[in-house]
């Protein structure tokens, strides 16, 4: 596996994670819990969105020398 696809598919995974700390926090607060189902779907949206946002924009950003 290529740098570029590690680095990418490593911030899907921040960015899913980031989600679930996220909801967990809103459920400290919060007085109806969210369904597992929803907490799972939308991490895995996120983490896929992540990871072709990284993909996509790797060349695109301005500083950027990995292309």
């Amino acid at each position: 596996m290529d740098a570029a696809t590690k680095s990418s598919l490593l911030w899907g995974v921040v960015g899913a994670l980031s989600f679930l700390v996220l909801v967990q926090g809103y459920e400290l607060f919060a007085a109806r819990p969210i369904a597992a189902t929803v907490k799972v779907g939308v991490a895995l949206a996120v983490g896929v969105g992540a990871t072709v946002l990284t993909t996509v924009a790797r060349g695109r950003l301005p500083g950027n020398e990995s292309h």
